[in-house]
């Protein structure tokens, strides 16, 4: 009996020291063929966005030159919601409001000069035709900086899906030429990649009110120059990788 069982446990010992035969995937490379593409578009701009700032400073008191910066300030924000549409995705905020001490500097003495109060204002309309009349406004009414005017589209997203599916088919059509050169032909997608940019039109309007008075400028002088949008350059670009057969 105690054989058999000696015999039953060197078989067991056995059994489990046998190495098993290796599995290995297939790791078979598949030929693949490298595009790139691109497709672009000119669209005439129908959005504006203008930076506006008031600029106001008293020698004596920041509470003055706060006080006079809201009063110009909210009449601005009046006219200027009064020319836009708001149905139509205009609207005017607030970028940014800012108010400090300025100093003098001679070498490393510091001498206090004014408090100035800034608020900077962004008006963004459709109504591209009233952008010079806009401007004219907010200066009239005590605006004492144009700072930028730039120019977009509404529908940017879907002007880049467009470009996109074009610079797709083009980048496809590539790698189909390249396959048959080679008597191959494209069987399927390894990788695709792509983006939009566009050109950034934008009118670098600077108008300094007070500058302009110190220089002697009457309100004849300051007359806006009538507005032109131009268009919008639109860019897309496709990478992409395709299986060869």
């Amino acid at each position: 009996m105690r054989k058999v069982l000696l015999s039953a446990l060197l078989a067991g010992v056995l059994l489990t020291s046998i190495p098993l035969p290796a599995v290995t995937a297939n790791t078979e490379e598949r030929g693949f063929i490298s595009v790139s593409a691109n497709a672009n578009k000119e669209i005439a701009a129908d959005v504006a966005e203008i930076s506006i700032e008031i600029q106001t400073y008293d020698s004596k008191s920041m509470q003055n030159a706060t006080l006079e910066n809201k009063l110009i300030s909210d009449k601005v924000y009046s006219a200027m919601k009064l020319m836009i549409n708001p149905v139509n995705g205009d609207f005017v905020k607030t970028a940014n409001f800012s108010a400090s001490p300025q100093y003098n500097y001679s070498g490393s003495k510091k001498t206090f000069d004014k408090y100035q109060v800034s608020n900077s204002i962004i008006v963004r309309t459709k109504n591209i035709s009233d952008v010079g009349s806009i401007i004219d406004k907010a200066l009239s009414l005590g605006a004492t900086n144009i700072n930028n005017l730039s120019f977009t589209i509404s529908n940017y997203d879907a002007q880049c899906s467009d470009l996109l599916t074009k610079a797709t088919q083009k980048a496809k059509s590539q790698a189909e030429i390249i396959a048959r050169s080679v008597s191959s032909s494209v069987s399927g997608i390894k990788s695709v990649s792509g983006s939009c940019s566009n050109t950034n039109n934008s009118a670098r309007v600077h108008y300094n009110l007070l500058e302009s008075k110190a220089a002697g400028a009457t309100s004849s002088d300051m007359i806006t120059t009538p507005i032109e949008s131009g268009t919008v350059k639109i860019y897309a670009n496709i990478n992409a990788e395709f299986y060869v057969k």
